[in-house]
């Protein structure tokens, strides 16, 4: 946190926090929100399946394009206001959706969170970089982090179970509810962090002489850790999203029945949340890289074991990606904003800039997976490549740890 002459009590960083864990569940929330409205929207609105899967990856398209802008919007803004902004895209891209009449519709309403959840995803690591130091910065990446996860699984378990029967099967009405709770999220943010020591904090730092963005993306991009961490993003997502779109169909494959298949899927989810607030907190600037390390290697791991039949094998496979999904994200923003070069003034553009180059692997993963497998007719090819990239990101590590102590 810059130094600003308002001392600021001790609860408001922990308020902070929680105003940014509520956003960052509310983007989780509009990112799962569709899925499982898929079969009623594509009736109501006639879509083909080819259609509804665009409509449901257009929106990576989107945020590839605009998190390095939205990240040094974030920056020249502050926090403060940007992330009531993202919340408000956010909230838009919901009531679109809501009000849909075509595919176009839909699409453009889908485009937009694209628009508004890099703000969110930038604004987080930069809101706790400022605002926390030591262990509690890892422990507060770690709080942060479930976010996506406990939005994603509200809307999952509720949507068909309470909402849709409570609503008359409106799946307007439902899409309209996760837009106010965005609205209302982006309110809760307002006052949480509303005290004086935050917005001089921002004007401080505004203040100070400010590049332009080109140079200042130049300027980041010299750096080798940024350029390596960059290229590790986008095997940290190609891992994770393969592995989430695809998990359930995997286990189905392996002989388990849907409800079976389900009901294994949420284990790697429940051991991510709870290793995402263990986990960082333990990452210490000395102890950091052999943590990155043991979790890339337990992602490389975790992919072999995921063909074992139902049994200790498997559920080894299943705890160690949940181990390895949230945690590894998190400590590679973690470094990320503590590089030498980057910092708290940097921190928003330069996550802006690892998500962009990250969602790369994210959007490419599902496809890459689904195309091993009909060219070989199973997972086993995918599993490998995804050994294969968490190795690479092993290898990625040893290097980062090379940079660190050279600098």
């Amino acid at each position: 946190m810059s130094n600003p002459s308002v001392s600021p009590p001790a609860s408001l960083r922990w308020r902070m926090l929680f105003g940014v864990w509520l956003l960052y569940s509310c983007f989780g929330l509009t990112i799962a929100g569709l899925a499982p409205l898929v079969a009623p929207i594509t009736r109501d609105l006639d879509l083909s399946h080819s259609q509804m899967g665009s409509v449901l990856g257009v929106w990576q398209l989107t945020y590839i394009l605009a998190a390095v802008p939205c990240g040094a919007l974030l920056d020249r803004l502050g926090a403060y206001r940007a992330l009531f902004i993202g919340a408000v895209i956010i909230a838009l891209s919901g009531f679109v959706r809501a009000i849909a009449t075509d595919f176009w519709t839909l699409c453009l309403g889908v485009a937009l969170f694209g628009l508004g959840g890099p703000i969110i995803s930038s604004g987080a690591p930069k809101v706790v970089s400022a605002w926390f130091q030591g262990r509690d910065r890892g422990f507060a990446m770690g709080i942060y982090i479930t976010g996506p996860s406990i939005g994603s699984m509200l809307a999952l378990s509720t949507t068909n179970s309470v909402l849709m029967p409570a609503f008359g099967q409106d799946w307007r009405t439902v899409l309209q509810l996760w837009a106010g709770l965005c609205i209302v999220g982006g309110v809760i943010w307002l006052l949480a962090a509303r005290h004086p020591a935050m917005r001089q904090s921002e004007r401080i730092e505004a203040a100070g002489p400010r590049p332009s963005q080109w140079t200042m993306l130049a300027g980041l991009l010299r750096l080798p850790a940024v350029r390596l961490l960059l290229l590790m993003g986008i095997g940290i997502f190609m891992f994770n999203h393969g592995l989430n779109n695809w998990l359930p169909e995997l286990l189905r494959a392996d002989g388990m029945s849907a409800a079976e298949a389900g009901y294994w899927a949420t284990v790697p989810m429940l051991v991510g949340i709870a290793g995402s607030l263990m986990i960082p907190r333990l990452a210490t600037p000395q102890r950091r890289f052999v943590i990155l390390g043991l979790l890339a290697l337990a992602a490389a791991i975790a992919s072999l074991l995921l063909h074992a039949a139902p049994g200790p094998l498997l559920l080894t496979g299943l705890i160690l990606q949940g181990i390895a999904r949230l945690s590894m994200m998190t400590l590679a923003i973690l470094i990320l904003v503590e590089t030498p070069g980057v910092g708290d003034r940097h921190a928003g553009t330069a996550s802006g800039l690892f998500f962009s180059a990250a969602e790369i692997g994210g959007a490419s993963g599902p496809i890459v997976l689904g195309m091993l497998y009909d060219a070989t007719g199973g997972f086993t090819a995918g599993l490998g490549l995804l050994s294969a990239i968490a190795l690479l990101l092993l290898a990625g590590t040893w290097r980062l740890n090379r940079l660190a102590r050279a600098a």
